[in-house]
């Protein structure tokens, strides 16, 4: 498991830890992120259809972004708790945006008062080797976020940038 850092700009909030571990797989990628703290003081979306639906950022969840090495164009996957998810393909930082196309997607999530787990298992096309960021949205109980991921670039919290896609990874 990778720790996750929290943006800066962030105050330390219920949640006080996250990891994420990701890896390739035959048929795409298996994922863990895992939330430690107080869970009642966060929103965990109730459980929902496990379909495609937008705007998932807006409240607690988990992004993968999956960047061939040496590319520009790149793919985002966001997580619910809730079951829902969400793929974008990317020509370039923010351009070109459109749903990629993506074989399957499982999620399971499980919480009790001090921590959350979400696995994922992604039937998709991916990159080998390829630049992969790891990062959580974390809604407080008050309507603040936190922003977790595994580097950041100066300013604010940009999950679209190339440096916090920290990990490398190959079949």
């Amino acid at each position: 498991m990778h720790p996750l850092m929290l943006h800066v700009t962030c105050d330390l909030g219920p949640i006080r830890a996250v990891t994420a571990a990701v890896r390739a797989t035959a048929e795409g990628c298996e994922a863990e992120f895992r939330l430690d703290g107080h869970i009642a003081g966060i929103v965990v979306p109730s459980p929902a259809a496990p379909e495609r639906r937008d705007n998932l950022w807006q409240t607690t969840c988990f992004e993968i972004f999956w960047q061939p090495l040496g590319g520009t164009a790149y793919r985002e996957f966001n997580l619910s708790p809730s079951g829902a998810w969400a793929a974008y393909d990317f020509d370039s930082f923010r351009t070109g945006m459109r749903d990629a196309q993506v074989a399957a997607v499982a999620l399971a999530c499980a919480h009790d008062d001090h921590g959350l787990v979400l696995t994922a298992s992604i039937a998709a096309a991916l990159a080998d080797p390829a630049q992969v960021a790891l990062n959580s949205v974390v809604e407080n109980a008050d309507g603040s976020k936190q922003y977790w991921a595994l580097a950041f670039p100066p300013g604010r919290p940009e999950f679209h940038s190339e440096a916090n896609r920290a990990l490398i990874l190959e079949r």
